[in-house]
């Protein structure tokens, strides 16, 4: 019986790559699975793909029409997947974030492990089971790795994470320092993107006290140049707000050569984000240096805040 894996909506290179590489691992052991994806590849994800010569993988909408049973991959949260999930019987689930809004109603395999990306728990799964990584699939695998710590520079990076790109890297014979940067600043090219599109790309929604939060995060190699369009900004995460009942959407541009994020908020509470992170917005901004993991260094403080 057929199975789909993906990851999360918005997709980033971890949840493109991990869907990938799971359906490999679990098509070694004898399931029958196919790798698909919630949504485009951004920039980033497409010099990947397009590096090592992969296919971007099909999107799909719902997944009841196709199958019965799916595996999740670099996410739990329902509200994160896809849109029938309560339809279709979870058989799996890996993942490296925090546990919320989700059960089943049968018993299923789940690996979770607070390292900084789903490719890394991925390739002691590849070890413990005794599958070869192919060199194509490290080479996706580091960039995975090397996409979730920014090339080690995010605080949710373990040295699992730095060891298995190391790892990764000698069997897809790439320098992954050379490489990394390249990828990452693929990344960051933002002129060709509308302001929809950069409110969107890599967003995430949250249920925190009663309230729907949504947070983006963009890369950048400069600041100014986002903050340029921030009227325009503003406009579009408006409308996302109305259309979709978002309470409070904050938009994290995050300078990767220096490792500081500008915040914009619209919506409400602000109040709990001045808490939250300690600051005094100024006109809807604040400036969080050092700040650059969404998942260890904006979403517990400000579920705590809640």
């Amino acid at each position: 019986m057929k199975e789909l894996v993906f990851g999360h909506k918005s997709p980033d290179t971890d949840a493109i790559v991990a869907a990938k590489a799971f359906s490999y691992l679990q098509n070694q052991l004898g399931y029958e699975t196919e790798a698909v994806a919630l949504g485009e590849p951004n920039d980033e994800t497409k010099f990947v793909l397009q590096h090592f010569d992969e296919p971007i993988p099909r999107v799909i909408t719902a997944a009841k029409p196709e199958v019965d049973a799916v595996m999740l991959v670099d996410h739990n949260e329902a509200q994160q997947s896809v849109t029938d999930l309560q339809d279709v019987k979870v058989t799996h689930v890996v993942d490296h974030h925090r546990i919320a809004n989700f059960q089943t109603a049968a018993p299923l395999y789940y690996h979770a492990e607070p390292l900084g990306c789903t490719s890394t728990i991925l390739l002691k799964l590849f070890k413990q089971h005794q599958v070869a990584v192919p060199a194509k699939l490290a080479g996706l695998m580091l960039s995975a790795i090397i996409s979730d710590t920014l090339l080690f520079k995010s605080p949710t990076t373990t040295p699992e994470d730095e060891a298995a790109v190391k790892e990764l890297a000698k069997i897809a014979g790439v320098d992954y320092q050379q490489y990394g940067l390249e990828m990452l600043k693929a990344g960051t090219n933002l002129a060709s993107k509308t302001e929809d599109q950069l409110v969107t790309a890599d967003a995430k929604t949250f249920e925190m006290g009663g309230k729907k939060v949504r947070i983006n995060q963009v890369n950048t190699v400069d600041l100014d140049e986002v903050f340029a369009r921030e009227a325009k900004l503003r406009q579009a995460i408006e409308k996302q707000n109305r259309e979709n009942g978002y309470d409070l959407f904050l938009l994290m541009v995050t300078n990767i050569l220096n490792s500081d994020t500008r915040l914009l908020v619209v919506g409400e509470p602000q109040a709990v984000v001045e808490k939250a992170f300690k600051t005094k917005l100024v006109d809807n901004k604040a400036d969080l240096p050092g700040v650059v993991s969404r998942k260890k260094q904006v979403v517990p403080p400000l579920q705590a805040a809640f």
